[in-house]
């Protein structure tokens, strides 16, 4: 897809917001803050990309979502009715979501990453998990998961047990939480900068953009290519700002 920007319009790029986490309470202050930066982007806002787990967990039933989240889907709807795009990739804790966004928000819903050509630049969109060598034990939980057949058994778990039980693992499994310590492991012990090394043997992209990794990074990797993490909006309240720069940026709001 190609976008390209109007004068003095900017595309914004926010990840890892974990709404919900560790309880709906202690988020609530969270949800305020990302609504406020929602509400001062789309003043110049050619495009949003949001790049999974606003929610700390997410299935969809049939006829069901989880409750709450109720200003931050407000204001997503109000940003796309206004006519400004945005574009969400899942993450590993909004793994489940399948048409609601589309269908209630006019918002589409990315699996994997995505080539996106932003003012003839080149890049590589996504949220981040499962990609690159390592991180075996969630590559194949993520199977699991993602299987029709189990997502069928789960939507016959009635949604209080169902949700309470997302919850629960989402805090307490490591392999979906993905609860360590974000330190910045060296450029041969990340696995995003491993993968996009990788995949720059097979096309130039100017840019990757992830999350997942909670850390906000910003590394070359060839003279004309870079890597961003967009941290989270736990304990950084980072985002990427992009026109004819990349810059990211911290929501002091």
């Amino acid at each position: 897809m190609s976008i390209k920007t109007s004068k003095d319009k900017k595309v914004y790029f926010a990840s890892d917001q974990h709404l919900g986490a560790p309880t709906p309470e202690a988020s609530f202050p969270r949800e305020k803050k990302f609504v406020a930066w929602l509400d001062e982007v789309k003043k110049d806002a050619e495009v949003i990309f949001l790049l999974g787990d606003l929610f700390d967990f997410w299935f969809e039933y049939k006829t069901v979502v989880p409750k709450g989240f109720v200003r931050v889907l407000g204001k997503l709807a109000e940003i796309r009715d206004s006519g400004i795009p945005i574009y969400f990739f899942i993450g590993n804790h909004d793994l489940w979501m399948t048409d609601y966004f589309e269908k209630e928000l006019n918002i589409p819903v990315y699996h994997s990453p995505q080539e996106f050509l932003i003012n003839n630049k080149l890049f590589l969109i996504g949220h981040g998990d499962g990609l690159g060598p390592g991180d075996k034990g969630y590559k194949r939980m993520k199977k699991v998961f993602t299987f029709p057949f189990f997502q069928w058994l789960f939507r016959w778990l009635h949604p209080d047990l169902g949700v309470r039980l997302g919850h629960y693992m989402s805090v307490k499994n490591k392999l979906i939480s993905g609860d360590e310590d974000a330190k910045y492991l060296g450029d041969e012990n990340e696995w995003l900068v491993l993968y996009c090394k990788q995949k720059l043997t097979q096309t130039h992209y100017d840019y990757f953009i992830f999350g997942h990794r909670h850390l906000p990074l910003n590394i070359e990797l060839q003279s004309n290519s870079t890597y961003i993490n967009l941290g989270d909006w736990i304990q950084y309240f980072t985002y990427g700002k992009y026109d004819s720069t990349f810059e990211l940026l911290t929501y002091k709001g």
